[in-house]
């Protein structure tokens, strides 16, 4: 057993190195100047988000789409993951994690286009997509979408199922000393209401749920930014110019170099918005949308969400917090946290708690969906039920056992996953900016698509 969690450790390692850092950021860059930029659109983006689109195919609303994308996207990694970039690469990580959201929202919108553009409708009605339909209808690559499905399926148990109910049970249990077997008994139950009625019932969910936790969060990111009024403009300061020169934030970030706060925030940034990754797309093929475009637009603002607003909320807290408290350490991403929300008097440890726990329990009901589409594209939409059984199985097993191992194949398939998709993105780069050009710069955003896919 230590010789695979160290082979899968090493190869964790080795994925997420610089060259997988590289081909993602090097991706958002090219679709932004590829597609003219679609992040000017942003505004546009968050009207058609809560705007219903009567005159659009699909089996959920825009917004019920986005908002379960974003419950498997806003997760710990924005609590935790941008502490740990900032103990491990400095303040200026935080920009470098910036950034990416910046450039990702056009992979994101990219993603969604296509996804769109490629889906298909079953007999019953409902919609299917995402990168493995763009691999196959697209550029005729079945094998390699079949591999995209395999991956995302078993990041599905992983990251989206075992560790995230692993955390929840662990932190009930340290909190308010609830047995962890107790806790996968409640994880089961509450996951089997939601998802046993299907992408609707997982949308109806996380349209009430993210908007809540996520407003909760920054609410107490305000107020710490409040309390740390007299640090939050030299924190800024700080981020901008460790950046570029990690050593000038002192401390223990002396011997810091800009090539590590690079690495962690934008790697940070990559893991956090999943743009790129392949995953969002498959929810957002089932969204009521008229054109391809439309959707994108809406996809595209989670990365925005995500990434550009709460984790730089985050880092700016963070920073703040050690300037204005330099008794806290910074060693420790997850302590860091912890330290800097307790200084909220009475309210900020049970808000952080709260914050964890929902973060976690919506990523398991995106990533249900996610697991749930591959598992489909494998065997022909047989097995659903067989699914969401198995996966309530597992979120019973990942709060009781250690998960090393888990995590560390779960981000070996995490990045296995952006390698198709990436392909799709590429390749079909030509299509995706078609498309742009007609509806989104064409000012045809209104009108339909004429061939019938969506």
């Amino acid at each position: 057993m230590e010789t695979i969690v160290e082979f899968f450790g090493t190869l964790s390692a080795v994925l997420w190195d610089w060259p997988m850092i590289v081909l993602l950021l090097g991706t958002h860059v090219f679709l932004t100047l590829r597609l003219r930029v679609p992040q000017r659109k942003l505004l546009t983006g968050i009207r058609l988000s809560v705007t219903k689109d009567t005159g659009g195919a699909g089996e959920v609303s825009q917004f019920g789409a986005l908002a379960t994308a974003l419950a498997a996207t806003i997760g710990t990694g924005n609590i935790v993951g941008v502490a740990t970039a900032v103990a491990l690469g400095g303040p200026g990580a935080v920009l470098w994690c910036w950034l990416t959201g910046i450039f990702g929202m056009a992979t994101k919108y990219a993603e969604a286009l296509l996804a769109v553009k490629y889906r298909v409708r079953a007999k019953d009605g409902r919609t299917y997509g995402g990168p493995m339909y763009a691999l196959e209808r697209g550029l005729g690559m079945k094998w390699l979408a079949v591999l995209f499905a395999v991956f995302t399926a078993l990041t599905s148990f992983g990251i989206g199922c075992t560790v995230q109910a692993n955390s929840i049970a662990l932190l009930a249990h340290e909190t308010f000393g609830v047995p962890t077997w107790v806790m996968g008994i409640v994880i089961c139950v509450l996951t089997a209401c939601v998802i046993l009625g299907g992408v609707k019932s997982i949308a109806r969910v996380c349209t009430v749920l993210v908007p809540f936790m996520a407003l909760l969060y920054i609410a107490g990111c305000i107020i710490l930014l409040c309390m740390n009024s007299a640090y939050v403009w030299p924190a800024i300061q700080l981020i901008v110019h460790a950046a570029f020169n990690p050593e000038a934030a002192g401390g223990g970030f002396v011997g810091a170099t800009v090539m590590m706060a690079a690495r962690y925030g934008i790697a940070r940034g990559l893991f956090s918005n999943e743009s790129g990754m392949g995953s969002a797309p498959i929810v957002a093929a089932a969204a009521q949308t008229r054109n391809p475009v439309r959707q994108a637009l809406v996809s595209s603002t989670g990365t925005f969400w995500d990434t550009v607003v709460i984790c730089a909320l985050t880092g700016i807290v963070l920073v703040s917090s050690i300037l204005a408290y330099p008794d806290i350490s910074y060693a420790d991403g997850a302590a860091l946290t912890q330290v800097a929300f307790s200084k909220i008097p009475y309210i900020g440890a049970p808000l952080l708690t709260f914050g964890i726990l929902t973060f976690a329990f919506s990523t398991i009901l995106g990533w249900s969906y996610y697991g749930e589409s591959a598992v489909n594209y494998i065997e022909h939409r047989k097995s659903n039920r067989f699914y969401r059984i198995l996966y309530i199985t597992f979120l019973f097993f990942g709060s009781i056992i250690s998960l090393d191992i888990v995590w560390n194949i779960a981000d070996c398939m995490n990045a296995l996953m952006a390698i198709p998709n990436l392909v799709a993105l590429l390749l079909l780069s030509k299509v995706a900016a078609a498309e742009t050009d007609k509806y989104l710069w064409g000012g045809r955003l209104d009108e339909s698509d004429s061939d019938g896919q969506t």
